[in-house]
């Protein structure tokens, strides 16, 4: 059995891998990294391999690894950005500093499609990212994710307090709702305009997929076609797995 594992910002997600075997999961990175993977990890059974993407801090990952070693014996083999790999070649400037989850989510979409792509990832960060029916990444924008973008109103405002709001409908009748509605609804906006530009370069055929955290709450306000994989990155560790 292969381990999984995509360390996030505020999430750990991990796979379970062997044949007919694909176990997805998540938590929340809420406690300290021993006691988190006492909890979640203590009764899995020993993986043959474990891969994994990170792009928490270091403190975290060490932490991490420090565990499983203990636990298992066994060293993660840490996945970075590269120029190239399973059919996808990467054109950032300088290649190695593409955030690994974008990379490993591009891989994971070419074995899903052999069209061109756009990857949308809501975590922490959004990242909407291109990917041409050729297999060659062309570029991506980054920005604040929900959490993000309502702790910013809270932060830099005097009057917006930090009180949960219901994002239902855009003409809010509350300060809370109308944050709450501005970021989603917003968020969605400013996707659907990159998805559009992207579709001009890459054509009608472009797919769109849709992964990460806050990806079901966008889902509900996005109009363009688009496909859920909410382990797209997990998929794209599992392709790069067969080949270590």
């Amino acid at each position: 059995m292969n381990l999984l594992i995509d360390l996030g910002n505020s999430r750990l997600k991990w796979a379970q891998q062997a044949p007919g075997l694909w176990r997805p999961e998540a938590a929340l990175l809420e406690h300290a990294m021993p006691s988190l993977l006492d909890s979640l990890w203590r009764n899995m059974d020993a993986p043959q391999k474990i891969v994994m993407c990170s792009v928490s801090t270091s403190e975290r990952m060490h932490a991490l690894e420090k565990w499983v070693q203990a636990r298992w014996s066994v060293t993660p083999q840490i996945v970075r950005a590269q120029a190239e790999q399973l059919g996808v070649r990467n054109r950032y400037r300088q290649p190695e500093q593409l955030g690994v989850d974008r990379w490993v989510a591009l891989i994971g979409a070419r074995g899903l499609t052999s069209s061109a792509a756009c990857v949308v990832d809501c975590g922490t960060a959004v990242t909407v990212d291109a990917l041409s029916a050729d297999g060659e990444f062309r570029g991506g924008a980054v920005f604040p994710g929900l959490r993000l973008l309502r702790a910013s109103l809270v932060q830099g405002t005097a009057g917006i307090p930090a009180t949960e709001g219901d994002a239902t409908d855009c003409l809010a009748r509350s300060t809370a709702d109308g944050v709450a509605a501005g970021t989603l609804f917003g968020l969605a906006g400013a996707v659907e305009r990159l998805i559009d530009e992207y579709r001009r370069t890459l054509g009608e055929t472009m797919r769109v997929f849709l992964t990460g955290g806050d990806a079901p709450a966008l889902a509900a306000r996005l109009r363009a076609a688009h496909t859920p994989v909410p382990d797209l990155v997990l998929q794209g560790l599992a392709r790069i797995a067969d080949t270590l």
